[in-house]
Formats: C-alpha cells, sequence, structure tokens
C-alpha cells in the first residue's frame, strides 16, 4: 500500500473517532487491485463495478472476462457459462442456478444456526477454549470438526506456535487451503498475524517446514 492511500484511509477512520487514526499506528498494510471495465468514465471511482463478458466467435470460441470480484464469483461463472453454451455439450447433470443453492465448504448449517453450530463444538469438544471455539466455527463451518477429529485435550491438536493456532489447523490449512507459507496462515487465510510477535511467527515458519510437502 502507498503512503498516500494510508493517510486517506487513516483520515476515513478518523472522522468516526475522537481521537484520530495516524499512519503511525499502522501495524501492517495490504493492498489489493481491482480490474475495472474501461466505460470511459473520467475517473476510477465512477467505473462500474460490474464484470462484462466478450465472446469473440470469429474462430473457436474465446470469452473474455472484464472486471468481476470473489464474492460474485458463482454468478460471474453462471453467467460465462450461459455465454458459452452453444459452444459447449448439452448439459447432463446439475440444473441452472445450481451454484445458488449449493454451499461453500464447511458452510453446511441454517442461515440461523451458527448458534447451534457452536453449541455443538463446545459441547463436543469442551477442552477448547470459548474464544477458539467461537473462531474455529467462524473460520471454516462445519469443517472445524475437520482440524479438531477425535482430539479430547488441546495437546492432542499438536504444538501451539502462537496466538492459539495449533499444529493441527496448519496442517489443514496445508491440505484444504493451498497454504505454504507463514503469511498464507497468518495473513491470507487467518489474519493471527495481528496477534503473533515475531519469534511466534519464525515458529509458524518452523512448523510449515514439517508439513508442506510432507
Amino acid at each position: 500500500i502507498s503512503e498516500p492511500e494510508i493517510a486517506y484511509l487513516c483520515a476515513g477512520a478518523s472522522a468516526y473517532f475522537r481521537t484520530p487514526v495516524t499512519p503511525e499506528m499502522v501495524v501492517w498494510t495490504y493492498s489489493g487491485v481491482r480490474p475495472l471495465y474501461d466505460d470511459g468514465a473520467s475517473a476510477a471511482q465512477a467505473a462500474t463495478r460490474d464484470y462484462v463478458l466478450t465472446l469473440d466467435e470469429s474462430g473457436p470460441a474465446c470469452l473474455s472476462v472484464f472486471g468481476g470480484k470473489i464474492t460474485t464469483s458463482r454468478r460471474l461463472a453462471e453467467a460465462a457459462l450461459a455465454k458459452l453454451a452453444p459452444h459447449l455439450p448439452p448439459e447432463r447433470s446439475e440444473t441452472k442456478g445450481w451454484t445458488g443453492r449449493a454451499a461453500l465448504p464447511g458452510g453446511d448449517f441454517p442461515r440461523d444456526g451458527f448458534a447451534d453450530l457452536l453449541a455443538g463444538l463446545q459441547r463436543d469438544y469442551p477442552f477448547l477454549p470459548a474464544a477458539t471455539a467461537r473462531r474455529l466455527a467462524r473460520a471454516y463451518g462445519t469443517r472445524a470438526r475437520m482440524i479438531l477429529g477425535e482430539a479430547r485435550g488441546m495437546n492432542e491438536l499438536g504444538p501451539v506456535p502462537g496466538a492459539d493456532l495449533t499444529e493441527a489447523e496448519l496442517r489443514y490449512m496445508v491440505a484444504c487451503e493451498w497454504v505454504t507459507t507463514a503469511e498464507d496462515a497468518l495473513w491470507r487465510r487467518s489474519k493471527l498475524g495481528l496477534r503473533m510477535r515475531p519469534d511466534d511467527v519464525q515458529a509458524v515458519r518452523n512448523a510449515l517446514a514439517g508439513l508442506v510437502g510432507a
């Protein structure tokens, strides 16, 4: 992230606090780039945030996708397939719009069922600190049980490199979340880096060295 961007965000946040938020308070940053379709808008802020699909049929069908974001990825995929449908074999199994009814990994519980999900984890894994049980439920949903398995105590989840991250959770991240580095685990996947000291981060690196590629 650039210094002007940091200053801009701090100024925006400061409008809501009695004590201003200043760049010196920032402990970690990241910056993302969103591809926007050039619709002729005079400023990036005014450009459309919708995705745009362009199909070139002059040769083998080539679909170009402009814009889009991860929160609309399923709808974008459906729109892309609809555009390509004339060039693809007939649908064989799934009905149109099936992704709108399919749960994301770990999300196979009712929309108002988080309290029951959390209560179930606390009942079946009473050794978990309340804050850890809540974090695992929020981060992994029903897949939290894939991490906890048959454990009957925190010691069975492996060493804790820092915060409340366990070796069992790291093992899951490597197997199911494409985690290969400490930065993957602590920032991209969990944001637990906010709660770790440098020696904790090194402990995570050491733990991952024995898990990645194992």
